[in-house]
């Protein structure tokens, strides 16, 4: 087992219904810790360029105007296999397949609003993570 660090965000649609800390409940109870937390409001071209990898595809416009359609949580978590652990607690993408108990299975309102985003894999966390935080803002 591998003690890792991965990226969650906590979508427009949660902070909307002002749902994050339960969600933020869910993820303390999975074992996961929260080491870094903020709430911002992204700008197109910051959704843009953190989408990147999906510019290609239908939906990465729709995706854009979502994210920054209300504010964000961007998240660092810790926990040993924190993105496998962090992406079976989300649930499913969509949230009609999400396992019972999950993020998405509670708090989903469609595939897009889906309330959380997470790292898919090591490599892409530390991505991720570095896009919106500073090591100086990761404090475990």
């Amino acid at each position: 087992m591998a003690f890792q660090k991965t990226l969650s965000i906590l979508k427009p649609d949660a902070t909307r219904r002002n749902i994050t800390g339960k969600i933020n409940a869910k993820i303390e109870a999975s074992n996961l810790r929260i080491i870094a937390q903020k709430r911002l409001h992204l700008s197109i071209a910051q959704a843009q360029a953190f989408y990147a990898v999906h510019a290609e595809r239908a939906f990465f416009g729709e995706l854009c105007q979502f994210m920054t359609s209300g504010p964000v949580v961007v998240q660092v978590l810790e926990g040993e296999e924190a993105v496998a652990g962090y992406r079976d607690i989300m649930g499913a993408t969509n949230p009609t397949n999400a396992a019972e108990g999950t993020i998405r299975s509670e708090f989903a309102e469609s595939i897009e609003a889906n309330s959380v985003h997470g790292s898919d894999s090591v490599e892409n966390a530390v991505k991720e993570i570095s896009f919106f935080f500073s090591e100086l803002e990761i404090v475990g």
